[in-house]
């Protein structure tokens, strides 16, 4: 048989298949999966998700959305479905690789289902696919950090055997309530402690899922010895937090764990349980709701609020109140969390003044982002607080653009690469100052997105009118785009989406180049991502000069 040359992602895939596997592999249409689905391909073949061996039909997951059982009748708390785009997988797919974002090959999906997508995306989205079918493992998963502790069910439960063990699962860092409530109720059962940090997707409060395993390690010094720390691919499901709840509870009896520890805020009612303990339906092991506890100040304990005095209570931190903390570089106090995981939280959340951020201008062409952002990278350059990077002009039109067209699709990529940069910038504590059109709310979402996994994201609208726009070109764009000379001009012949989510808005035809520099400086000031000094040159921020109306988000403020 002749068979036609390899593309090179063929010829790549071809390279990293496994001895022993068949050749066709590289035939068959590749599916790169997300970090949420990658876990729970990783739930999949490993057994924590047993009996499902693979992704759901229809049938299956529309009869589990609605009565929580599969078409066979077995418990089962939500749909574990896999969508794909509908492009990348042609209809007659008998196989399908599914691979990691590196482009290994990590299983192959038989399709025994292949139909559209049910829930409607945005508009702008691409069609997408659904795809069911048994998976069949080709290699373990080899990346990520703290890959050693992510051990295997049948491993962990050989270990465990035998003994009653209770299991807490958690997005969240622990502080000294979950401390005090583990040790507890860990004392009453006798039992030994499982820790599962869950780590597909956002953590609270850190936003890392390493930083979450990391703060969770640092709680362990204070738990009893013995203590398994197992981090789980689990992401949050979007049916609420009953059915993360019963999800959490099925992974904990995967590995081992004869009980599962609630917190009152995730656990139901307790008014149907009993002595505290759960039983909810299709979760194999019981569930404990540890109730409300507060900090006792005069014990100088975590309890039971009904030991404490009535009024004598301290209440636990919100995560915004947590995180505001953080924010400002204030201590954690000595209550809510032990020194070494206020250590964890300070260096996974560090304050804002040293916390890397992406300052992303977007207006139209000859709005003036680019001269604020000029005036503003030369301010924060004068301060030497701050470490710069500005992503505009010659360097980013020749090394990040070069290639690009006017495309919907490119104009989109040229985004998500200048956030991709942004990102690394603000990853190591940087500033990044970026100010491309952006017409697509859609593209700015993206950039938003890849900064925020890293640092913070302040987006500024630079509202000036399309008729000043206009008048101030010099190279006579707008005339030849509404002459039809050039198509696809933003503000003329394409959209520009006007963003809803600003944090703040320029309109530099009322005010001058100096006066929306002091403004951006303002924000950061007040912000917390730059000190505040009175010194600043020529009169800014702090200057008398009267400032014209600057919009702050959805409000209008005089600054």
């Amino acid at each position: 048989m002749i068979r036609r040359p390899q593309t090179p992602s063929e010829a790549k895939l071809t390279a990293q298949i496994p001895p022993g596997l068949p050749a066709e592999l590289a035939d068959w249409p590749a599916c790169t999966l997300d970090e949420a689905q990658l876990g729970d391909l990783e739930l999949l073949t490993s057994g924590v998700f047993a009996p499902l061996n693979g992704f759901m039909n229809a049938a299956d997951a529309a009869s589990v959305a609605g009565r929580g059982l599969l078409i066979d009748g077995t418990p089962w708390p939500v749909p574990v479905t896999l969508e794909a785009p509908a492009d990348a997988i042609p209809a007659d797919a008998r196989h399908v690789v599914l691979q990691d974002p590196e482009g290994s090959p990590l299983a192959v999906l038989t399709v025994a289902e292949h139909r559209p997508a049910f829930e409607p995306g945005d508009p702008d989205d691409p069609p997408r696919v659904r795809l069911a079918g048994p998976v069949t493992t080709l290699r373990e998963p080899e990346h990520g950090p703290f890959r050693q502790l992510r051990r295997r069910p049948e491993e962990v439960r050989r270990e465990l055997s035998g003994a009653t063990v209770l299991a807490y699962a958690t997005w969240r860092p622990l502080n000294k309530r979950h401390i005090g409530q583990l040790r507890h109720y860990a004392d009453q059962l006798n039992a030994r402690l499982l820790l599962l940090p869950l780590i597909a997707g956002r953590a609270d409060v850190v936003t890392r899922p390493e930083a979450l395993v990391r703060a969770v390690l640092a709680a362990r010094q204070h738990l009893p010895a013995g203590t398994l720390v197992i981090p789980v691919p689990l992401a949050r499901r979007s049916a609420g937090p009953l059915v993360d709840l019963r999800v959490q509870a099925i992974v904990a009896a995967a590995y081992g764990a004869t009980h599962l520890l609630a917190d009152a805020r995730d656990a139901p009612d307790p008014a149907g349980a009993r002595n505290g303990t759960l039983a909810l339906p299709g979760v194999p092991i019981p569930v404990i709701q540890a109730g409300e506890w507060a900090y006792d100040p005069r014990s100088e304990v975590w309890r039971p609020l009904a030991l404490i005095e009535p009024g004598a209570e301290q209440g636990e931190l919100t995560d915004s109140e947590l995180g505001a903390l953080l924010d400002s570089g204030s201590e954690v106090p000595a209550w809510f969390a032990p020194p070494s995981v206020a250590r964890e939280l300070r260096r996974a959340r560090p304050p804002r003044a040293e916390r890397g951020l992406a300052i992303f201008f977007t207006g139209l062409s000859g709005s003036g982002k680019s001269t604020i952002a000029r005036g503003l990278a030369e301010a924060l350059i004068e301060r030497g607080d701050r470490t710069v990077s500005l992503l505009d002009g010659d360097h980013v039109r020749q090394l990040l653009s070069a290639g690009l067209t006017f495309s919907r699709a490119d104009r989109d990529l040229n985004i998500a690469r200048i956030g991709y940069v942004a990102a690394e910038v603000a990853r190591h504590g940087g500033i990044a100052i970026c100010a491309p059109i952006a017409p697509y709310a859609q593209a700015r979402a993206v950039a938003r997105k890849l900064v925020t996994e890293a640092g913070d994201f302040l987006l500024i609208y630079v509202s000036t009118p399309v008729e000043v726009c206009a008048a101030r070109d010099r190279k006579g764009l707008y005339a030849k785009a509404r002459a039809g000379l050039i198509k696809g001009f933003t503000g003329v012949s394409d959209p520009y989406e006007e963003p809803r989510d600003a944090d703040l808005v320029l309109d530099t035809s009322v005010m001058t180049r100096d006066e929306a520099v002091g403004a951006v400086l303002k924000l950061l000031v007040t912000g917390g991502w730059l000190a505040d000094t009175l010194d600043e040159p020529n009169g800014t921020p702090g200057s008398g000069t009267p400032a014209p109306i600057i919009r702050l988000g959805p409000t209008v403020r005089r600054l």
